[in-house]
């Protein structure tokens, strides 16, 4: 069996709650990240898009890391976000991020505009200088730029990507990742992949829905990557029953959707800051009942 490295495993992309006045619940926040280890989860990965960060402040973006690391126990994994618009931000993100003990980044590639390889390349050779593991974050649909397989194993070969989060919904790269780079570690990036993903080798998920239910999505994630063919039939049990709550994760509301959910399954997600509204009533209807459904048949 491989070695849990930092990065692998249910590392959780935390939701941040905020008080009604939309300012941090540093508090709130450290009781979350500690339930998550309590109920079986191998890290957590705050300041990701779940966790809301375009709209912190520089001192509560730090802040949140910080809060990560002190409220996590031994061998629990703080994987930071550093994301930015500018490469110059991101060096400085990670360079916080060592400092405050965290164990590895993720990395979206620049998000400012659509950089060519080269400018993508050099973007995480920077961020490579803090001296943590990095974990590069594919998703073109926000950032516009594509980590296609042979860019990613071109900045792997560099030492600088030692996993990647694949947010295609495209469980077909993953082949031709391990194919192009084989050391490199695959992460599951979207809930509704997981047996997929978990069939395809994937190592680590750094994922949404355990903010809710975590024992349930943790029994979904060992059931589909151990490599046991016997596991399989328990694992798409799981998976259907809960499939059409984790689709939430891949939808334009999914930050809504998530702290919806929490707050039905007794955790607080609440509010989200401006430019984020409140969901339709529609979905409000359908989240609420998606997740009443996985609460009412034992998942949590």
């Amino acid at each position: 069996m491989t070695e849990r490295k930092p990065w692998h495993g249910v590392i959780v992309a935390t939701a941040l709650p905020f008080n009604d006045d939309h300012s941090v619940d540093f508090d709130s926040f450290a009781d979350h990240v500690r339930w998550l280890a309590e109920n079986g989860c191998d890290g957590v990965a705050p300041n990701g898009s779940l966790g809301e960060y375009q709209t912190l402040s520089d001192d509560e973006r730090a802040r949140v890391i910080t809060t990560a690391r002190e409220a996590s126990p031994e061998g629990f994994t703080v994987m930071a976000g550093v994301g930015a618009y500018g490469s110059l931000q991101s060096q400085k993100w990670a360079d916080q991020a060592a400092e405050a003990g965290a164990d590895c980044v993720m990395l979206l590639p620049p998000n400012s505009f659509r950089a060519n390889d080269e400018e993508v390349v050099e973007h995480y050779r920077r961020v490579g200088r803090a001296g943590l593991p990095i974990v590069g974050y594919n998703n073109p649909i926000d950032t516009k730029v594509d980590l296609t397989p042979q860019l990613i194993a071109r900045i792997h070969d560099e030492g600088n990507m030692v996993g990647v989060k694949e947010f295609t919904g495209d469980v077909r790269r993953a082949y031709e990742i391990k194919e192009l780079a084989p050391e490199m570690d695959l992460i599951i990036g979207t809930d509704d992949t997981v047996l997929e993903m978990g069939i395809a080798g994937a190592v680590g998920w750094v994922s949404g829905y355990p903010n809710a239910i975590p024992r349930a999505s943790v029994e979904l994630y060992r059931l589909s990557t151990s490599g046991n063919t016997e596991d399989l039939a328990r694992a798409k049990k799981i998976y259907t029953d809960l499939h059409s709550l984790m689709r939430w994760d891949s939808k334009t509301e999914f930050v809504q959707a998530i702290k919806l959910s929490m707050d039905i399954a007794g955790r607080k997600g609440g509010v989200c800051r401006p430019p984020r509204g409140p969901l339709s009533s529609a979905a409000v209807q359908a989240i609420t009942a998606d997740t009443e459904a996985a609460l009412a048949k034992g998942y949590n």
